[in-house]
């Protein structure tokens, strides 16, 4: 049997802001990684295809930024893809040092897929919710993200 303070943990972490996030982009990610493995694929490998400039591929040093994800995480993920020929590495021609991540034509070809995914998803909960409810959630969720990048949050 459930002591009452059980039940109140319960009830304000269904009702907190980061449960509701968390939650939220876990259920994301799981029909995400659900929909990639039809295709041999990983979230992350469809997620770095969508960031990879198809043309001019990108530098192996803005992908990790501007995907959100750590170096560690991202060299595993670049390895898989580059074994299964979705892309391949090549020296920046004006340095040296510098590596562009580029698709291969599956890589491309993988990339529309996953563009396809991205756009059903959005394009279903657009159809759910109201245009007013998304600018809300996109005002909220901004906000969320400037306050913690303003380190708002917790004052030590």
């Amino acid at each position: 049997m459930h002591s009452i303070f059980y039940y109140i943990w319960h009830m304000q972490k269904e009702k907190s802001i980061d449960h509701a996030l968390r939650a939220t982009w876990q259920a994301v990610a799981k029909i995400y990684n659900e929909q990639a493995a039809k295709h041999d694929s990983t979230m992350a490998m469809a997620m770095a295809l969508l960031y990879i400039d198809a043309e001019n591929g990108t530098p192996s040093t803005a992908l990790g930024p501007s995907m959100g994800m750590e170096a560690t995480s991202l060299s595993r993920t670049l390895n898989s893809m580059e074994e299964r020929g979705l892309i391949f590495r090549e020296r920046n021609p004006e340095d040296g040092r510098g590596v562009f991540i580029k698709l291969t034509d599956l890589g491309i070809e993988k990339r529309e897929i996953s563009k396809s995914s991205v756009y059903q998803f959005n394009q279903t909960v657009k159809d759910h919710i109201d245009q007013q409810k998304l600018q809300h959630f996109f005002e909220v969720t901004d906000l969320i993200k400037e306050l913690i990048y303003e380190k708002s949050i917790f004052n030590d």
